[in-house]
């Protein structure tokens, strides 16, 4: 990461990591990387980002892929390789490279956590990690007319294992190589691995060091329908293989899927320790949505409302009163943070509702969010047989007239709203049937 430029910015990063340092202690991470990335100059910061976390009492499992290594290996020697629906085909000359290359990858990470680093030797004293047999694989044997041969996928994660070497604080590092009980050796896809053994372990998380498409990875988040909409339009094996494992994952009870870009320096640590991260977080529950307040909400829209109040675009709200109309509002939030709300207050006798105290962090403004407060609020509205919808505003009445409001009169608002109308505002007064 980028050094700070003053001490209030790492204090203020420090005290915004926080929360995710606490909620993240005894949890269980599956990382998964491409063995490419062991060759990166970049390797040895994420080795030390791997260490830290160990050191913050994170149980990681980390996969390694061996896809270019193996690759790499057949050029050299001048062999074909053989590829069928995006798998290798291996053949007896090609597992002889596998086995090489998980062997090589497997080696030069123990090395590096081994030798860890000069700035900081005390994060890598008491790091231990273990390798082993893990995977139990079973042949893809033949498909479509196509012999995968040693080409195989996973049958059984050795869970009990695992957990054990976690329980005694070591790290875990599993390579792409599955076994079968006669003997024999299979070569495993990384995505087919980290995944499987995500889902048996419960893990919390999955994260996957990669080089996805830009236009999926400038998604931030993704719901479990956009990841399967996406996997039907991937234009390459990489990312199928991903997508698909990732939608799996969170089917099958993983909490939460993240896609970094591995080339990103320190995009592990900004990805779990911020609240936007930089990568593409996959869940199958909402990581973002919008509910009914509760009396535990009052503090955070405080805070969120405050700044509008004194530039005078919402009118000032104590907390008392906030309290008592708690029940009017909703919010939207995002991993247990409140970035936006919007309160209704309805008029029965008129059909009516008046939407108030709409506001968005400004941190999350230009998402439409806005747009999805208003449409949640005319859905409850016309729940509740409401047929007009009216604000009050002195600031924002352009925003409304391109959504359908129209400026009104006075005399439109119920009467009991009228009574209450504060002449010294002036605010402004538009109405949308609904």
């Amino acid at each position: 990461m980028k050094a700070f430029s003053s001490h209030t910015q790492f204090v203020s990063w420090f005290r915004h990591a926080s929360p995710y340092i606490h909620a993240h202690h005894g949890k269980t991470f599956v990382l998964s990387f491409e063995g490419i990335a062991v060759s990166s100059t970049r390797f040895r910061h994420l080795i030390h980002d791997i260490a830290l976390l160990s050191s913050l009492g994170i149980r990681l499992v980390l996969v390694h892929g061996t896809r270019q290594r193996i690759k790499q290996n057949l050029e050299e020697r001048g062999v074909t390789q053989q590829y069928a629906n995006g798998m290798r085909i291996t053949d007896d000359t090609s597992l002889e490279q596998v086995k090489a290359a998980c062997g090589q990858i497997t080696a030069d990470i123990l090395a590096l956590l081994s030798m860890g680093m000069t700035d900081s030797p005390e994060i890598y004293a008491n790091i231990r990690i273990v390798s082993g047999n893990f995977i139990t694989a079973r042949p893809l044997g033949i498909r479509s007319g196509v012999d995968f041969m040693h080409t195989g996928e996973v049958r059984r994660v050795e869970a009990n294992a695992i957990q054990q070497q976690l329980d005694n604080g070591c790290i875990v590092l599993i390579s792409p190589l599955g076994y079968s009980p006669t003997g024999e050796i299979f070569n495993l896809s990384v995505e087919d691995v980290s995944t499987s053994v995500a889902i048996t372990l419960k893990a919390d998380k999955w994260v996957s060091l990669n080089e996805l498409e830009q236009a999926i990875s400038d998604n931030d988040h993704l719901t479990l329908q956009e990841t399967r909409e996406l996997l039907k339009n991937a234009s390459d094996a990489d990312t199928f293989r991903i997508l698909r494992g990732a939608a799996h994952a969170c089917e099958q009870g993983v909490n939460r899927v993240h896609l970094v870009q591995r080339n990103i320096d320190g995009g592990l640590l900004m990805e779990l320790f911020s609240r936007d991260g930089v990568g593409t977080m996959i869940s199958a529950d909402p990581y973002e949505h919008l509910r009914q307040a509760t009396i535990d909400d009052v503090g955070s829209i405080l805070n969120l409302i405050a700044p509008l109040e004194e530039e005078g675009v919402l009118v000032k709200r104590s907390r008392e009163k906030l309290e008592m109309e708690i029940g009017r509002f909703v919010v939207q939030e995002r991993d247990g943070t409140i970035i936006a709300c919007a309160a209704l207050y309805p008029y029965p006798e008129e059909h009516m509702a008046e939407l108030a105290c709409v506001a968005v962090h400004p941190d999350y403004k230009g998402k439409q969010r806005g747009d999805a407060l208003l449409g949640f609020m005319e859905k409850q509205a016309r729940k509740n047989h409401i047929h007009r919808l009216f604000i009050l505003t002195t600031r924002t009445a352009q925003w409304f007239q391109q959504r359908g409001f129209t400026q009104a009169k006075l005399d439109k608002l119920p009467i009991t709203r009228l009574n209450l109308y504060n002449y010294q505002r002036l605010s402004k007064i538009f109405i949308k049937d609904l």
